[in-house]
């Protein structure tokens, strides 16, 4: 008999400061087909203290993925962007920016620091989750992660 052995949890961290798009964004993982864990921060400092593991996140997970909001209190998702790829500890993290900024000034910025994708926000509930499935199936099912390492 062959057993298939359960995969290590995905483990993804969103920054976000709306409320409303985290509860989408857990909804709509809720119907994942793959094990995972959610942490939120909720502006840029906070973002880079989880990655470092400094203060409150000192026992924080690397995460295998990042879905960054650009507009964020204290530190932007570009300033995040340019700190944490500049950083050879964290720059093999994929970023994905999930924002509602429609700039193209933004999407050119996000890309020059090297996001791998750059999605807008769907205002509507229904858009949302589709968008949030979309980025869980391909991140998630078809691609292929780096291993994580723990630091």
């Amino acid at each position: 008999m062959y057993l298939k052995m359960q995969p290590r949890p995905v483990v993804i961290l969103m920054a976000e400061d709306n409320p409303t798009d985290v509860m989408l964004t857990r909804e709509a993982l809720a119907s994942a087909k793959l094990l995972y864990t959610l942490h939120v921060v909720e502006d840029g400092i906070e973002v880079m203290e989880f990655l470092r593991q400094q203060g409150k996140y000192a026992e924080a997970p690397r995460p295998d993925i990042i879905l960054l909001d650009l507009n964020m209190p204290r530190r932007n998702g570009l300033e995040v962007l340019a700190g944490l790829k500049a950083d050879a500890n964290l720059k093999n993290i994929p970023v994905i920016v999930l924002t509602t900024s429609n700039s193209d000034e933004d999407v050119a910025k996000a890309y020059e620091n090297h996001a791998n994708y750059y999605i807008r926000k769907p205002v509507d509930f229904d858009g949302f989750t589709q968008v949030v499935q979309s980025v869980q199936d391909f991140w998630f099912l078809i691609v292929t992660l780096p291993m994580r390492s723990e630091h």
